[in-house]
Formats: C-alpha cells, sequence, structure tokens
C-alpha cells in the first residue's frame, strides 16, 4: 500500500464519525420523522467525496440515508378507470323523443339518447304500442350502453320484466299478500299472473275452501272452472335466474280472508239475498261464503223444522241462497238465514189447516214430556204430542206408545201461528167429539176426488 492511499484512509476514518455526535433524543427514535438539523446533517454526509472503507464509518451514514428519503415526492397514483354512465342491465326513466315504425327514441337526461329497436316493437301488443308517445315517460332496460356503432341499446319489455322481479322480491320480504286473477293451469297446480312474470301456485299451497272444489281426473277438470277466478297469495320463493317464482293462497289465506270480510261487510244490507257456497258445518250452524267473506248460518235458521245438526239439510261445497240477517262490523261477523229464502210453511198452515183435522206425520223425537211429530204434507212443520195426548191411559214415557219413524195418524188440537207452534193429539184420533169436523172434511175431501167416469 503506498503512502499516499494510507494517507487517504486515515483522513477519511478521522472526518466520517461526525454524525456520531448526533443528540441522544434523535438517535433513540428513530421511527420518529427526523428534524430539519438531522435531514440537513445527513446532507453533509453526503457530499463526502471518499466513499468510507471500514465499518466504523458505515454506520453513522445509515441515520442519514433513512432521514432522506421522505423528502422524495411520492409517484402519483394512476388515474382510475371512469365508469360508464349507464350500466347494463339497469333500469332507467327517461321520456321518448321520437318514435318511428322502426324505432323510439328515449331521452334518459342531459342529452343521452338511446334506441328501442324495430324488433322489439314488432313483440309489443297494440296496447303497450299505442302508449309509447311523443313525450311520454317509460321506464326502459340498458341492454348494451354503447354497441358497435356507438349507440345506446334499450328495452322496454325487460324493464318491465325487471320492476316485477324487483316487485315479486319485495313482496316476498315483507310477506304482504298480492291479489290477482288464476291466468291458467298444469298438472300441478295453478298459474297466476304476477304483473308479467308467471307465478305457480302447486296444489298443496291451495286454501282449503279451494282445495275442496277439485274433482275430475284431468287437469282441465280439476282446475279449468278456477281461471279468471280472484285469488290473495303470498310470494315463497324467487329466483328470476331459474325464471321460478313461487306463490302460496293456503299462507295468506287469513289476511285475505280479513280483508276480504272488511270489504264486504262495508257493503252489505240487512234483508238482502245472496248466493253462497257452505264452506263448512258445525253443530252450532254452517258457515256459507259468500263472496270474499263467511257468514254464520245458526242452527236455528236453516230450516222451518227441527235441525239436530246442519249435515241434515246441507253438504260441504253445496251453492245455497241465504239472506243476510245482521251485520256487525265492529265483531266482524256477518248472520245468514237460509229458512227465510224458502217461504213460510206456516202462511199456507194458516190457509190450509184447520183445528181438530186429521193429519198423517211421522215421529222425529221423544222427550219426558211428549213426542214430536212433522206432518207429511209440510215437511218443514213439527207438531208436538204432549204425554197427555198419547193415550187415555197414564203414560210414563212416550216410548210405552210410539216410538221414532213410526207415522200416526194425528189429530190437530191447536195451531198457534205467530209462535208457530201446532199441537196434535193421538187419543182424540177416534174421539166422538169431533165426528161432524170429520164427516165434514170426509164430504169435501170426496168432492176433490176425481169421478171414475
Amino acid at each position: 500500500m503506498s503512502d499516499h492511499e494510507r494517507d487517504t484512509r486515515e483522513a477519511t476514518t478521522t472526518e466520517a464519525p461526525a454524525p456520531v455526535e448526533l443528540p441522544p433524543a434523535e438517535t433513540n427514535a428513530p421511527s420518529e420523522t427526523p428534524s430539519q438539523e438531522t435531514v440537513a446533517a445527513g446532507a453533509d454526509l453526503g457530499a463526502a467525496d471518499s466513499p468510507p472503507t471500514s465499518e466504523a464509518s458505515q454506520q453513522p451514514a445509515e441515520p442519514a440515508a433513512e432521514t432522506s428519503e421522505p423528502a422524495k415526492a411520492d409517484p402519483e397514483p394512476e388515474p382510475a378507470k371512469a365508469q360508464p354512465k349507464y350500466q347494463r342491465g339497469q333500469v332507467y326513466q327517461g321520456k321518448i323523443t321520437e318514435t318511428s315504425p322502426t324505432a323510439v327514441l328515449v331521452d334518459l337526461g342531459e342529452g343521452d339518447i338511446g334506441v328501442v329497436p324495430g324488433r322489439e316493437l314488432e313483440l309489443m301488443t297494440k296496447r303497450m304500442l299505442e302508449s309509447l308517445v311523443l313525450g311520454a315517460e317509460v321506464d326502459v332496460y340498458v341492454v348494451n350502453p354503447r354497441n358497435h356503432r356507438g349507440k345506446m341499446v334499450l328495452s322496454v319489455n325487460h324493464a318491465m320484466e325487471e320492476m316485477d322481479w324487483r316487485n315479486a322480491e319485495e313482496f316476498a320480504k315483507s310477506k304482504a299478500v298480492y291479489e290477482a286473477l288464476i291466468g291458467g293451469y298444469n298438472k300441478g297446480g295453478l298459474i297466476v299472473r304476477f304483473g308479467r312474470l308467471r307465478g305457480f301456485v302447486p296444489q298443496s299451497q291451495l286454501s282449503e275452501s279451494r282445495a275442496r272444489q277439485i274433482s275430475g281426473s284431468t287437469p282441465e277438470e280439476r282446475y279449468g272452472p278456477m281461471v279468471n277466478q280472484p285469488i290473495g297469495v303470498k310470494v315463497m320463493e324467487v329466483d328470476r335466474h331459474r325464471n321460478r317464482l313461487i306463490l302460496s293462497e293456503r299462507a295468506a289465506t287469513r289476511e285475505v280472508r280479513v280483508k276480504r270480510k272488511e270489504s264486504l261487510i262495508a257493503e252489505l244490507t240487512v234483508g238482502e239475498i245472496r248466493k253462497g257456497t257452505v264452506v263448512s258445518l258445525e253443530n252450532f250452524g254452517a258457515f256459507v261464503d259468500i263472496g270474499g267473506g263467511e257468514g254464520l248460518v245458526h242452527v236455528s235458521e236453516l230450516a222451518w223444522g227441527h235441525v239436530t245438526h246442519p249435515r241434515q239439510v246441507l253438504s260441504l261445497g253445496e251453492e245455497v241462497e241465504v239472506e243476510v240477517i245482521s251485520v256487525n262490523p265492529e265483531a266482524n261477523r256477518i248472520g245468514l238465514s237460509r229458512r227465510r229464502v224458502l217461504g213460510d210453511p206456516w202462511d199456507e198452515i194458516a190457509t190450509s189447516l184447520r183445528r181438530g183435522q186429521l193429519a198423517r206425520a211421522t215421529v222425529t223425537k221423544l222427550t219426558k214430556f211428549g213426542a214430536f211429530a212433522r206432518l207429511n204434507d209440510y215437511e218443514a212443520v213439527e207438531g208436538l204430542i204432549h204425554i197427555s195426548e198419547l193415550s187415555a191411559e197414564r203414560v210414563e214415557h212416550p216410548r210405552e206408545v210410539v216410538k221414532r219413524g213410526q207415522e200416526l195418524a194425528l189429530r190437530i188440537i191447536k195451531i198457534d201461528i205467530k209462535e208457530r207452534r201446532l199441537g196434535l193429539s193421538l187419543k182424540s184420533v177416534n174421539s166422538t167429539e169431533y165426528l161432524d169436523l170429520d164427516w165434514e172434511m170426509a164430504i169435501q175431501e170426496s168432492a176433490t176426488l176425481p169421478s171414475s167416469e
């Protein structure tokens, strides 16, 4: 090693340690932002011409290198790519600015014009085409924000369908009832139009009352009569990718019944006659659907005669005429009567029967105090044979003299039109008290018989 090189190294090692004399506070906190003094010191070190040749000369230089980095300007980030103003598959509202048989131009605002092509116009109904007039506001679906010709392609049909899907999703989320008409059927259930969508109601999701109407072996026989009938449903499943919209009438039954009944009660008046369908038979009466709501026909209002159970005079699904006899909006109840539309048999009894007359009747019921018998010529009217009128002998119970279903000749001993009560007697049938009347009635009966000539 030459003397010149040795002198150079010694000079370098004696000048480089200057940065070691930095204040302790700065050397103990290297993570903090360096002060201006430290940066300046580092700059002085970086200006030295001779490179360090030992570890001692390299270590003090590191703080200077670190403190000089924040002074460098960060590279500017690349500008984000601008998103298209109109997104494919989105729905926007615009105004029609031009119409022709081959295209409809729609202004989406700020001069952005899109075109509904002629091939879509050809598929539209006459009513829809007539609605696409100049200046009309219309919802459109962006098919392509910019096609190969630089035009924005729009669709009215897709917009309506998209809005229907969104509407279906809202109904599914809110669990609200959707009111519609039955549009068709297949082998598994009913088709219900949900806007432009086809919703499906499986047979298992029909209401009990509608399910009872099903009869026959073919889909046409089972579901055909239901087409165009109103129906309330809830949306159970929405899957637009599979074009699947499942509805349920069963889930909506309660809400629909309450809503329709409230509307029905508001329009009903006492005394009007309605046609209905028997939907339920209970011990105390029958429930009849009169178009939107069910009313109760109490067992006493089923017929003029005695009825033990509604099934004696009605059957499920039977169509009947009833009279509205009460309306209670507070309790949401409707009272109905079947017997009042059948005609009051007592009107005829008042003019056709007389006290003391003989009549044939059938025993219907036995009680401790007597037996009830229905007149054969007036099936809606029953009379009571009091236990004292069964026999001239003492009777402990009516079964000692008569039995249920037995047909008898009985004497009418009481007619009370106002209270609708008829008194009958078995022991008075041969009583001499009524000989004159029997003779008179026999003459009248013979006069009505046809001549043998």
